[in-house]
């Protein structure tokens, strides 16, 4: 028979387990009004299994994430002494009504039945908890007074970072790594639902691909279990719009549409949650429910109205691309000067077969590093098909003409467009003098004295632009081309025409439209189908 535990014992048990705390000491208001025990969601709990030093969240509307780091910083600050935490969100007014959350999540904690149980606060003010243990729970906002700097915080959440101006969202988490406390436990946590492209989608992105990352990515979509009962209310109005709708019964596999078909086949949504879909559209729009409640990272950060390209073909590109070949599956039959940049620079999709033709578009930069252009290499076979991609920013042109002269031969001496454009050019003369590489697109000018002729290269222009991104417009939403590369179509999802009558990406650190260019240049490669070489 198991020993009956003492009170002391049990309280120790508690108090040294969070999800335990929480439940039998945090109060929350739930969403019918209702003071209730902060027992963990299914999502929140996984959370916490799964949290690491550096954490950033995706995730839908009111799952309760914020809740969560409340609950968690004031566990911590009553059970951990001489500890600081920081919550900051994206305005004053936001800030006001969490920490109302917090004060209320202390001043409901058993005081009067544990009397020395929990530490007393010192000091309880607009921006500031202080309790007699040392530890301190204080709240900010991004576009307030710097309150990071000088400090070291035992655990830091940036509430809704997506929506802080964009011009200091870097500069924040720039500050937060150094004042993260230098222990184990220590954690930042950054949470947000999806608004446009920033340094959050940015950073999000880079940890949800890269599982090398030193960011953890947490992605709760729509169809999480938190949803069903948080949201009961809303999923019984919507059960009971479907049915006043359709004779009085429910939802079957004969009333979905496409996109629901996928959403039951692929990602197993009930019907239930189908019909909650269907009732939120019917009341706002399809495009804000996929912001505000997405199935996949791509879809949270899409922008449909704004790209040029056709945001939703890119997202469901996006769902089916093929990972580039493995490093050891191409290594010893590329070229010597290719094999120190495979899956670092240059990206295999499909080998090369004999005989086939193939077509490349290269869109050259300087190689200066930092924040510059990209030099970005796209090619097709005369499928459509893309077989590779290449794209660095640190190699020099003289070097990456060497380089680009290995890869193209690779590829079956591919027919290629060059951008003429500044570096373009020497890039074109080093390729073709110094190589001796012959299959090069060509485009026909007049000269000076009224004669035609030919010269390497495409030289683009406010004229010509345009025409080489509808042409690659074209080609990818009718399925003429197959696009493999991520990157590519992660900048397809940003490409916007401005309001200077210009096309390109947004302005920003990191916001480049290199691959979209090598991709519209291998298009017009592939139109003009030539071959100036026997293969």
């Amino acid at each position: 028979m198991a020993k009956k535990l003492t009170k002391e014992e049990k309280l120790k048990i508690i108090m040294n387990d969070f999800k335990l705390f929480s439940k039998n000491f945090i109060k929350i208001i739930d969403n019918n009004g209702d003071t209730v025990p902060f027992v963990l969601n299914p999502e929140q709990e996984q959370f916490m299994n799964e949290m690491s030093k550096y954490n950033i969240i995706l995730k839908g509307r009111q799952i309760g994430f914020t809740t969560l780091s409340l609950a968690y910083m004031l566990y911590s600050a009553c059970t951990k002494p001489d500890t600081n935490y920081i919550i900051m969100t994206h305005h004053a007014s936001v800030s006001k009504s969490l920490f109302v959350k917090l004060k209320k999540m202390y001043k409901n904690l058993p005081h009067d039945k544990y009397t020395n149980l929990f530490p007393k606060t010192l000091l309880n003010n607009r921006e500031e908890l202080y309790l007699d243990n040392g530890s301190r729970i204080i709240i900010a906002t991004a576009q307030g007074e710097d309150a990071i700097s000088g400090n070291s915080f035992q655990m830091i959440h940036l509430s809704e970072m997506a929506k802080y101006p964009a011009d200091v969202q870097e500069e924040i988490i720039a500050t937060c790594i150094p004042a993260l406390a230098k222990n184990e436990s220590s954690a930042i946590i950054i949470e947000s639902t999806a608004y446009g492209y920033n340094t959050y989608q940015e950073m999000f992105m880079k940890a949800y691909r890269d599982k090398e990352s030193v960011w953890r990515s947490h992605f709760y979509s729509w169809l999480a279990k938190a949803y069903q009962s948080q949201f009961k209310h809303t999923f019984d109005e919507a059960e009971n719009w479907f049915k006043l709708n359709n004779q009085g019964r429910r939802m079957t596999y004969d009333d979905l549409d496409h996109d629901e078909k996928i959403l039951r086949d692929k990602y197993g949504a009930t019907y239930r949650q189908l019909m909650f879909r269907r009732y939120y559209i019917a009341t706002n729009s399809l495009e804000k429910f996929r912001r505000e409640f997405p199935t996949t990272p791509n879809e949270a950060f899409a922008e449909t109205s704004k790209s040029v390209f056709d945001t939703n073909k890119i997202i469901e590109r996006l769902h089916h691309v093929i990972p580039s070949l493995d490093t050891k599956e191409v290594y010893d039959i590329l070229p010597d000067v290719l094999k120190p940049y495979v899956n670092k620079n240059l990206f295999i999709y499909h080998l090369p077969k004999p005989k086939i033709r193939h077509y490349a578009g290269v869109d050259v930069a300087s190689g200066t590093g930092g924040n510059n252009d990209y030099t970005a290499i796209s090619i097709l076979d005369a499928d459509g098909q893309q077989v590779a991609s290449w794209y660095s920013n640190d190699i020099p042109v003289y070097k990456m003409a060497e380089i680009a002269n290995s890869l193209l031969r690779f590829y079956n001496y591919a027919f290629t467009a060059v951008e003429r454009n500044n570096v373009g050019l020497p890039f074109i003369e080093k390729l073709f003098k110094d190589h001796g590489y012959l299959n090069l697109m060509k485009e026909k000018i007049f000269d000076q004295r009224g004669k035609r002729k030919m010269q390497r290269g495409f030289t683009t222009t406010r004229i010509t632009k345009p025409i080489i991104i509808e042409d690659l417009k074209q080609a990818f939403e009718l399925g003429y081309i197959n696009i493999e590369c991520v990157r590519t179509l992660e900048e397809m999802k940003i490409y916007q025409e401005q309001k200077n009558g210009k096309m390109g990406n947004k302005k920003g650190n990191n916001y480049h439209d290199d691959m979209v260019m090598s991709m519209a240049l291998c298009v017009q490669a592939m139109k003009q189908a030539k071959y100036y070489v026997d293969i």
